[in-house]
């Protein structure tokens, strides 16, 4: 079986469209359609349906799919696994980070280039729960989110910190010299969290109905500093992970730390199987050495 043919064939189902498979693959449409067709005379079996620009998988095809995302993932591998066998000290690195964990990496990513000159580094910007699947898919060879991470992905991971996660809102809207703030006193309070795909938000709503409550959410964003204003303008209780307390301008707010349960806000790297390449692992040892 052609490879380059499985490759077009998953892109198109992964993206439902010739054309964007097209434009993904910076190749013509033509070539795609091409490409497919070859597939299915290998295959000796229909693997799509075509109905307008709609595209349904027939039950080959739905088989032909998922076998060929774990054969390019074992290949995108192999490759990475011969390549850190040649290029010793050079190589390249893609590591997925969030948005809300980022702002810890600062003094990591400057140690990083200072002890390893030769290795190119792309930081690639996702949500957590994105970064896991594109991790177990094998699109990403090493990323982070907070745990816990999704068991189904069947990810290795490593805690690099943990925070305990601290409830902001308008001034005066907590007890006057209130420190803490049981979970449960949550229930019928407006909040406003960062969105779904953020695993942050995964774990809290965890944590919410372990406590026996659904949350009143007022308002959700991709942007922490946004929750901020929103809870500053009094429309509801932000939450947000201890690391960006301190960063903030907060005597304007009410700043309390959840209690009873407390909750941890733990930053992990995740990783799929046990082989890591040179450049994962000296990013690894970078972040321990940096973040301990």
């Amino acid at each position: 079986m052609d490879l380059r043919s499985l490759r077009y064939f998953v892109e198109t189902v992964r993206l439902n469209s010739f054309t964007q498979a097209a434009e993904s693959l910076h190749v013509t449409q033509s070539t795609i359609s091409k490409m497919v067709r070859q597939l299915e005379e290998e295959v000796g079996a229909q693997l799509l349906i075509r109905e307008g620009r709609r595209l349904t998988l027939t039950d080959t095809g739905n088989v032909v799919y998922e076998r060929g995302v774990e054969m390019l993932a074992t290949m995108r591998q192999l490759a990475t696994e011969v390549r850190d066998t040649q290029a010793l000290e050079r190589g390249h690195l893609t590591v997925g980070i969030p948005p809300m964990i980022n702002l810890l990496f600062t003094p990591v990513l400057k140690a990083f280039r200072q002890r390893h000159p030769n290795i190119t580094l792309t930081l690639q910007e996702d949500a957590g729960q994105a970064i896991e699947r594109q991790v177990a898919q094998g699109d990403l060879e090493i990323g982070l989110t907070v745990l816990p991470a999704d068991p189904a992905l069947g990810l290795q991971s490593s805690p690099i910190a943990s925070y305990p996660i601290w409830a902001l809102a308008a001034r005066n809207t907590f007890q006057k010299n209130r420190t803490t703030l049981k979970l449960k006193s949550l229930a019928k309070t407006p909040l406003v969290l960062l969105k779904d795909d953020f695993a942050m938000t995964r774990a809290l709503r965890t944590a919410f109905a372990e406590a026996g409550f659904e949350p009143q959410i007022a308002a959700q964003s991709g942007q922490w500093d946004w929750l901020v204003a929103m809870a500053s303008a009094g429309m509801g209780v932000a939450l947000l992970p201890e690391p960006f307390i301190h960063r903030l301008a907060i005597g304007h707010l009410d700043a309390v730390k959840l209690v009873d349960p407390e909750l941890p806000w733990q930053p992990a790297h995740v990783w799929r199987g046990t082989y890591l390449s040179h450049a994962a692992r000296a990013w690894l040892e970078v972040c321990d050495d940096v973040l301990g």
